[in-house]
């Protein structure tokens, strides 16, 4: 009798192994205006906060050669190469203003934010007691775990709100 239950059970199996839950990009969210002001339009009465992603520049450091070897005619050395190093900076990506979704403020209320340190604080972000105040700790947690994700912000995106479970849809 449980071999034909077994059988059923296994019919009922794909094979495929379960997967953890997957980590939210939220740079998709950012909206780059080039330069134009602000905000994007977007859904009606959707509520929206601007950053500074601040200039990226790379720096390059080489050695150059200032002076070669010189040899006599028997190939004994008299004197050794010199180099220097030389640096030069190029800019990567310019300073620009982004625009993100972000939860309304209305409903920023005190119960709010307590419930996004709670959130926080079961990431192993946010170390101190619940507030209900978006003080620089709050911030300072929200940044780390938004810019893992690929927003360098301290402001809530709409998307972090999401995956933090605080909201559902679009508001």
């Amino acid at each position: 009798m449980l071999i034909p239950a077994f059988l059923i059970l296994a019919a009922c199996d794909d094979g495929s192994v379960p997967t953890g839950p997957t980590r939210a990009d939220f740079s998709a969210e950012i909206v780059d205006l080039k330069g134009k002001p602000g905000p994007p339009k977007g859904p009606e009465g959707a509520c929206w906060q601007s950053d500074i992603r601040p200039a990226v520049i790379e720096t390059v450091t080489e050695q150059v050669l200032v002076s070669p070897e010189t040899r006599d005619e028997a190939g004994t050395l008299l004197s050794p190469a010199r180099f220097a190093s030389e640096a030069q900076q190029r800019i990567v990506s310019d300073r620009s203003t982004v625009w993100f979704r972000i939860p309304c403020p209305d409903v920023m209320t005190p119960e709010f934010i307590a419930t996004l340190q709670r959130a926080l604080k079961a990431r192993g972000l946010y170390l101190l007691p619940l507030t209900g105040v978006m003080d620089a700790p709050t911030r300072t947690a929200l940044r780390g775990w938004q810019q893992s994700r690929g927003l360098d912000s301290d402001h809530l995106s709409l998307a972090a709100a999401r995956e933090l479970g605080l909201v559902i849809g679009n508001f």
